[in-house]
C-alpha cells in the first residue's frame, strides 16, 4: 500500500458526501458569481438614464437577487456540512483501520516505532488525510466559481473572459510548484513530531525508574534535543506554508488589479456599459475568493500526500509469520516440536533470553490470532490499571469468581493496596504478583508464564511455585523461565538452545545431563 492508495479509499470511502458537498459547493460559487452581473443589470436597466429606469423593473431585479442570495446561502450551509462530514468520517475510518492494523494479533506495526510515534499517526495524520475530502469539494467549487465568472466577463468582454481563464490556468500551475516544498517539509514536520510525542510518553512512562537510577537529568537533555528537532521542522514547515500563500496572495492580487485596470479602460473607450464595468469589477473581487480556496487547497493537498505516505507505512507494515510458518529473518523456533500434555505443568528454560522473547511473542500472537483455543500468555512485565489490586485481579476473572484462591497462590497479601496507574504506587515485586494473580483469576484451559517471579524474594518465591500447582490443577500450565524454583515444581522442563529442544527431562535431570541447564539456570 502507498500513500495514493490511502488518499483514494480515504476519498472513494465518502464519495457520497464528497459529490453532495462539491454539488452544493458548485451552486453556491455559481451564485456568488451571480450576484454582481445582477447588479450590473439592475444598474443599467432599472437605475441609468439619468434615473428614469422603471420601479417595477427595479423590485423585479431585487427579488431576483434576493432569491440568489437565498439559494447560495442554502448551498453553503449545506454544502459545507456534507464536506466537514466527510471529512470526519474519512478520519475515522483511518483511525479505526490504524488501530485494527497495531492491535492485529500477527503485530507488526509497532517494530521500529515509539507508541506516541503511532498516536500521531493515528490522530494528526488521519485528519490531515480526512480533509482532503474537504480540500476536494471546496476545490471543484472554487474551480466552478472561476468557470462561472469567466464566462460572465466573456459576455460582457471577450478580452476579459479570456484574460481569467489564461491567468487561472497559470496560478493553478504556479501554485501547484509552490506547493512541493510544502508537501516535504510536512512530512519532515509529522516525523519529528511524532518522535518527540513518543520521547515525551517514553520518559512520563518510565519516570519513577529514571528518577530511581538519578538519570533524570539525562533524560531532560535528550527530551530538549528531540523537541527543539521537532519545532525546528514545525518552524520550516510553517516558513514554506507562509511562502506558498504568501506568494499565491500576492500573484493572485496582481491578477486581479490587472483585470480591474482593464476593465476600467473598457469602460472608458465606451466598449462595455456603466453596469457592466461594475459587473467586471464585482466579478474581478468575487474572483479572489476561489483563487485564495485553490492556495488552501494546494497546501491541504500537499500536508495530505505527505500524512497519506505515513500512513501507508503504517498499514503496510510486514506482520509476524501466520502459525506454523518459518520467520526469513530472527532466531529460528519453528520445528521444536514442543507440545504440553493436557493438565501437566511444563516448564521451558532457554539459554538465551532473545530466542526466549521470540518464543514468548510467537505464542501471544497464536493465542490471539485463535482465541478459541483458550491460551492466555502472560507476559512478567503485564500493565496493570488504577484502582486497587483486587480490582486488577477481578478484571481477569468471570463475573461472580472466588478470587481468594489466585490471591493466595500468586502471594498477594494486601488485595486492597492502591495500584496507581501503570502500577506505580506498587514495588516490582507486588506489580508481578498482582498479575500473575489476575492470570490465574483468568483461569485459561492452557497458561503461559513469562518469569513471574524476577521482582520477589527466596520465600515469596517458594510459596508461588507450591500454589501454583494447587491452583492450576487439571489445567495445563506453561512456565518459560529460568528460576530453578518454579523449575523443579514443573513436572518436567524442556532445555532449549540454539533453537531447538535438547532435551525434556525433570528438573534435576536436567541438571545433571546438562552443562548448558546449569549455567543458565543454576549461576
Amino acid at each position: 500500500m502507498n500513500g495514493g492508495r490511502v488518499l483514494r479509499n480515504a476519498v472513494a470511502g465518502q464519495r457520497r458526501d464528497v459529490g453532495l458537498g462539491a454539488l452544493l459547493g458548485m451552486g453556491h460559487q455559481a451564485g456568488e458569481a451571480l450576484v454582481p452581473v445582477l447588479i450590473g443589470v439592475i444598474i443599467d436597466q432599472a437605475v441609468a438614464d439619468g434615473g428614469g429606469g422603471d420601479a417595477a423593473d427595479l423590485l423585479r431585479w431585487l427579488a431576483v437577487l434576493a432569491v440568489v442570495y437565498l439559494a447560495l446561502s442554502f448551498s453553503f450551509r449545506y454544502g459545507a456540512r456534507a464536506a466537514e462530514r466527510a471529512a470526519e468520517r474519512a478520519a475515522h475510518a483511518l483511525r479505526l483501520e490504524l488501530v485494527g492494523r497495531v492491535l492485529h494479533p500477527r503485530g507488526g506495526a509497532e517494530e521500529g516505532r515509539l507508541p506516541g510515534a503511532l498516536t500521531s499517526t493515528a490522530t494528526e495524520d488521519a485528519r490531515r488525510v480526512g480533509a482532503v475530502n474537504l480540500a476536494i469539494g471546496l476545490g471543484v467549487a472554487a474551480l466552478t466559481g472561476l468557470l462561472a465568472g469567466a464566462a460572465m466577463l466573456l459576455r460582457i468582454s471577450p478580452t476579459l473572459g479570456l484574460l481569467v481563464l489564461l491567468g487561472t490556468a497559470a496560478l493553478l500551475y504556479l501554485g501547484h510548484l509552490l506547493g512541493k516544498p510544502l508537501e516535504r517539509r510536512s512530512a519532515t514536520e509529522q516525523e519529528r513530531a511524532a518522535h518527540a510525542s513518543g520521547v515525551a510518553a517514553d520518559l512520563v512512562s518510565g519516570l519513577r525508574v529514571l528518577k530511581g537510577i538519578g538519570a533524570v537529568p539525562a533524560a531532560i537533555t535528550r527530551y530538549r534535543h528531540t523537541s527543539r528537532a521537532s519545532l525546528d521542522a514545525t518552524l520550516r514547515a510553517a516558513r514554506a506554508e507562509a511562502w506558498q500563500r504568501g506568494m499565491t496572495t500576492g500573484l493572485t492580487g496582481v491578477f486581479i488589479a490587472v483585470l480591474a485596470l482593464l476593465g476600467g479602460r473598457l469602460a472608458m473607450s465606451g466598449d462595455i456599459s456603466l453596469g457592466e464595468l461594475v459587473s467586471a469589477v464585482g466579478l474581478a473581487l468575487f474572483l479572489l475568493g476561489p483563487l485564495e480556496t485553490l492556495s488552501y487547497v494546494n497546501a491541504e493537498l500537499a500536508q495530505g500526500r505527505a500524512s497519506a505516505a505515513r500512513i501507508a507505512e503504517v498499514l503496510a507494515a510486514p506482520g509476524a509469520p501466520a502459525p506454523g510458518t518459518d520467520a526469513a529473518a530472527g532466531p529460528r523456533l519453528s520445528g521444536i516440536g514442543l507440545a504440553a500434555v493436557p493438565g501437566e505443568v511444563l516448564g521451558i528454560a532457554v539459554t538465551d533470553s532473545a530466542y526466549a522473547a521470540r518464543l514468548l511473542r510467537g505464542l501471544a500472537r497464536d493465542a490471539e490470532a485463535a482465541p478459541d483455543a483458550g491460551v492466555l500468555v502472560a507476559a512478567h512485565d503485564a500493565d496493570l490499571f488504577a484502582g486497587t489490586v483486587l480490582e486488577n485481579v477481578a478484571a481477569g476473572a468471570a463475573d461472580g469468581a472466588d478470587l481468594t484462591p489466585a490471591l493466595a497462590a500468586a502471594a498477594v497479601d494486601d488485595p486492597h493496596a492502591p495500584v496507581g496507574e501503570r502500577g506505580r504506587f506498587l514495588s516490582g515485586g507486588q506489580r508481578q504478583r498482582a498479575a500473575l494473580a489476575r492470570a490465574l483469576a483468568a483461569d485459561p484451559p492452557t497458561l503461559v508464564l513469562h518469569d513471574p517471579t524476577t521482582a520477589v524474594d527466596a520465600v515469596t518465591e517458594a510459596r508461588i511455585a507450591a500454589g501454583l500447582r494447587e491452583a492450576r490443577r487439571g489445567r495445563t500450565t506453561i512456565l518459560v523461565t529460568t528460576s530453578p524454583t518454579l523449575l523443579s515444581a514443573a513436572d518436567r522442563v524442556a532445555l532449549i538452545d540454539g533453537g531447538r529442544i535438547v532435551d525434556t527431562a525433570p528438573h534435576a535431570e536436567l541438571a545433571e545431563r546438562h552443562a548448558a541447564y546449569r549455567e543458565a539456570v543454576l549461576t
